[in-house]
């Protein structure tokens, strides 16, 4: 029995004291790898949520190592698997077709028909659920009213492209379809997702904007949306490279995880050595640096040379040049049916310059764009926005324009 009760403290002496290296190693790692621009309000928090992110992923790595579970399976159950509740909405599973969907449905009367909200969360198309986005859903239903239904679309790298596309695109068009169930006006239908989501929410409207025999969309919510893979070079991913929670080596891994179901090629992609010199031209008046306001250069930015690319590297990648993956490069003739548009874009945030070419493609299409800029915003600030110690005041602004 002493024997037993000695084992069991040595062995939670070793368990504490490697998860205390760990959070160490994270903390070093961190530092040394991570930067805080001096605008981000509350600096420290962002280094708190980074430093959890990254033990996470440590962790994950050993159990993967050790033929416990994948790394990618061990976020995913961190990330939880319970659904949430809220005293003024009905919360209920269904599917639509063959994609879970979660209805958020306000329970008080409404004197007309309410707006319906489809939802698509964000996680660069491997991490994110339900949960990892359900305050937010709850937020979104409970203050503007409406009845938001949230897709949990099948994630890579597990379920390549075109997968969360056509589970998204699927679940809008059997919502329009079957839209007298849910006291929603067929006219007052929004598409809304942040990051990836933003992504499948343009691909989807792009696609149901010459659909005659659904009724338009109402309005696009694009909140810092990845719209494009050609360049890992603009000016935000010069600037913002090392800024949480997206570094820049992660936006390439993740649509390569999203594209290929691997990043092999992600050094070629980073180097923008994988889409050949002609193709880059040909859109290069719709992804260029030209085309981003000066005053969003200042910071360091520095031109990047055109690099070509081998036929092999550019077979494996070809089809980010598919508008369903990268909406920025949709022809004229799409863009300009497009609904009236909401764009949020942050400052410290990779991603901004997508969104910023994306509000001037359609600002040129004759597209109606409300757009909000988050002076002190970085990647993922939106879903902080109701966690607790953890949130910051740019979230809550972001959210209150949203709603």
């Amino acid at each position: 029995m002493v024997v037993a009760y000695m084992l069991l403290v040595l062995f939670s002496a070793v368990f504490v004291g490697g998860f205390i290296l760990l959070i160490m190693a994270a903390i070093n790692f961190d530092l040394s790898n991570s930067e805080i621009p001096p605008g981000v309000t509350h600096p420290v928090k962002l280094r708190i949520i980074h430093i959890i992110s990254i033990t996470t992923a440590v962790v994950g790595r050993i159990l993967e190592n050790i033929g416990i579970c994948s790394q990618v399976g061990f976020v995913r159950y961190m990330q939880g698997r319970t659904k949430g509740a809220d005293p003024e909405l009905f919360i209920k599973d269904l599917w639509f077709e063959k994609v879970p969907v979660r209805i958020y449905q306000p329970k008080g009367p409404s004197a007309s028909q309410r707006r319906g909200v489809m939802f698509f969360h964000g996680g660069g198309w491997v991490f994110g659920n339900f949960e990892t986005h359900e305050k937010l859903c709850c937020y979104i239903a409970r203050e503007s009213k409406s009845v938001v239904i949230a897709v949990g679309y099948r994630l890579a790298p597990e379920h390549k492209y075109p997968a969360a596309y056509e589970d998204c695109l699927g679940a809008t068009i059997h919502f329009m379809r079957n839209i007298e169930h849910y006291g929603v006006d067929p006219a007052n239908v929004i598409v809304c997702g942040d990051s990836a989501g933003g992504n499948l929410a343009a691909a989807v409207s792009q696609t149901l904007a010459g659909r005659p025999d659904l009724p338009k969309l109402r309005a696009q919510i694009l909140i810092y949306p990845g719209l494009q893979a050609l360049d890992f070079n603009l000016p935000s991913y010069q600037q913002n490279r090392r800024v949480p929670l997206l570094f820049r080596e992660n936006a390439a891994f993740f649509a390569l995880q999203y594209l290929n179901g691997h990043a092999v090629n992600m050094e070629e992609v980073l180097g923008g050595a994988h889409i050949p010199v002609d193709i880059r031209l040909k859109y290069s008046r719709w992804v260029s640096p030209d085309n981003i306001p000066e005053k969003f250069k200042v910071r360091g930015y520095k031109p990047h040379v055109l690099l070509d690319c081998t036929t092999e590297v550019f077979e494996k990648v070809k089809r980010f040049c598919e508008p369903n993956l990268c909406p920025l490069l949709a022809e004229d003739a799409v863009v300009h049916q497009l609904p009236e548009s909401f764009i949020l874009t942050c400052e410290y945030d990779v991603l901004r310059d997508d969104g910023l070419l994306y509000k001037k493609r359609l600002e040129d299409n004759g597209v109606r764009v409300t757009w909000c800029h988050l002076e002190d915003g970085f990647h993922g600030i939106i879903t902080t926005f109701n966690n607790v110690w953890l949130s910051f005041p740019g979230g809550n602004r972001g959210l209150d324009n949203i709603v």
